[in-house]
């Protein structure tokens, strides 16, 4: 009788467990592939290339023992800045001198930047400076930056992402998250819980919720007008001091590709409603660009993993495919690349080890796991010497036949989420004639890291970090699936 006596309760109980469960089913699965926001997720058209200089900073062993930096991407952002006259526009991921100071061997990145962006604001008359950046930068309303605050007491115009308006990639978490947590908020400074980005200042428990889902605001671009003409300038390097000894690439280039990667930005802002940011200016009049420099496009989040595929397809037996990666993990990209090494295609990955991270040691994964995948299929692989500092670039350069090249770099890694549209992300496609010289740089950079040239050691033989654990692997496959991973 006592047990008939509980049986509704337990009936209620179960029905109300199989509504939240499928809640957080149907929830979870629509943040995964709800449409995209207006604006993201784009080609731009391919238009002539015009003034395109490849940029890189690099991390080495010098003949003498030393470790070595030599920096070229801030250099130039400094440049554009310093030469804009009516608008300057930012999107930056890090943007912060979190776990890491000058004194420690860090260049001081966010305060060179902060100051430059205040000097040209109050130096310049009728001048807009507009900033987008990633909410990691107050670990998620935790705290308050001062960097971002000077440039806001400056006039300079600071646009958080709305990261809720972009897709989940883990919708194991994101699916409870939205359902039970999306509506904490905490005020800067009120945090109790243990910082994971910057430990002398404590965390908000809405902080670690938000950190969860494991997305961002991930471009990291540059436009600026320059009288009549405009520049922009794309690349995988962030104004973070921690991370200012990483390896880097960028790409600058003037001319109506640097207005279409303006209006990539107007859209990221308008993502977080800031539509009247910045208005666009109008295409400058005549054809005075130079074909002998190709053509160029701005790609934006899952067109980003198109066109890699597509490069990789379109290579040839006989000809080269250099790969310089932070994070590789994307399963069609790997596919593609085996396919590559079938048809006769030389094939060079150039690896991070993903041994470290800002003090942290790392498991390896996806690199080892996947750089024995590749191995075993029979393309070069070697690991970046790092000592602390990243191999941060994303590069991926095609040789053809007649000695010219394409060329896809930008704030992209070959994995899930920064390819399949839930990061934002913004990379530059540049066919590149043969014998220019922004594409012999590009040249130089990947064969003296490559095969540590004039007695510096930029890289290690695969055997130096060698993975053959099918439990890596295995996990590496079920992190990149879910999501349930920070790559």
């Amino acid at each position: 009788m006592r047990h008939n006596r509980y049986r509704p309760g337990k009936r209620t109980l179960m029905v109300l467990l199989s509504i939240g469960l499928l809640a957080w089913l149907i929830v979870g699965t629509w943040h995964v592939y709800k449409p995209m926001p207006g604006g993201l997720d784009v080609a731009t058209p391919w238009v002539p290339a015009e003034d395109v200089t490849f940029l890189a900073d690099t991390t080495y062993t010098a003949p003498n023992g030393k470790r070595v930096s030599d920096q070229e991407i801030f250099d130039a952002i400094a440049d554009m800045v310093a030469g804009a006259r009516e608008l300057l526009v930012l999107d930056m991921f890090l943007f912060n001198d979190f776990a890491g100071q000058a004194s420690d061997g860090h260049r001081p990145l966010s305060a060179e930047l902060t100051t430059a962006l205040v000097e040209q604001q109050r130096r310049q008359t009728d001048f807009d400076t507009v900033l987008i950046t990633d909410p990691v930068n107050t670990v998620y309303g935790s705290i308050e930056s001062d960097h971002l605050e000077r440039l806001r007491s400056a006039g300079v115009r600071v646009i958080t992402t709305d990261l809720d308006r972009l897709r989940d990639p883990n919708a194991l978490w994101s699916g409870l998250w939205r359902l039970c947590c999306r509506w904490l908020e905490s005020e800067p400074g009120s945090g109790w819980l243990p910082n994971p980005l910057a430990e002398d200042r404590a965390s908000t428990f809405d902080a670690w919720m938000r950190l969860l889902n494991f997305k961002a605001n991930h471009r990291k671009t540059v436009i600026a007008d320059r009288g009549e003409n405009w520049i922009g300038l794309v690349t995988s390097a962030n104004p973070h001091d921690a991370s200012s000894r990483h390896g880097n690439v960028a790409l600058r280039f003037a001319g109506p590709a640097a207005l279409d990667l303006l209006s990539t930005e107007k859209a990221a802002a308008s993502l977080s409603g800031a539509e009247r940011a910045f208005t666009l200016p109008s295409p400058p009049r005549g054809d005075y660009f130079d074909v002998n420099e190709g053509r160029l496009r701005v790609l934006t989040e899952a067109r980003i993993r198109e066109a890699a595929v597509a490069i990789i397809e379109a290579a040839e037996a006989g000809e080269r495919l250099d790969l310089a990666m932070f994070y590789l993990a994307h399963r069609e990209v790997i596919e593609a690349l085996k396919r590559a090494a079938e048809r006769g295609v030389k094939l060079r990955a150039l690896l991070d080890p993903n041994h470290d991270a800002f003090g942290r040691t790392k498991s390896g994964i996806p690199n080892r796991p996947v750089g024995m995948e590749l191995h075993r299929a029979g393309m070069e692989v070697r690991w970046c010497d790092t000592d602390g500092e990243q191999c941060h670039s994303k590069l991926l350069l095609h040789h053809k036949a007649d000695g010219s090249a394409r060329l896809l770099l930008g704030s992209a890694n070959f994995t899930r989420r920064n390819l399949d549209n839930f990061n934002m992300e913004t990379n530059v496609d540049w066919q590149a004639p043969a014998g220019h010289p922004a594409l012999q740089a590009a040249s130089r950079f990947f064969d003296t890291r490559w095969s540590n040239e004039n007695g510096e050691r930029h890289s290690l033989p695969f055997t130096e970090y060698a993975d053959d654990s099918r439990w890596r692997y295995w996990r590496y496959r079920l992190m990149e699936a879910t999501g349930l991973s920070t790559f």
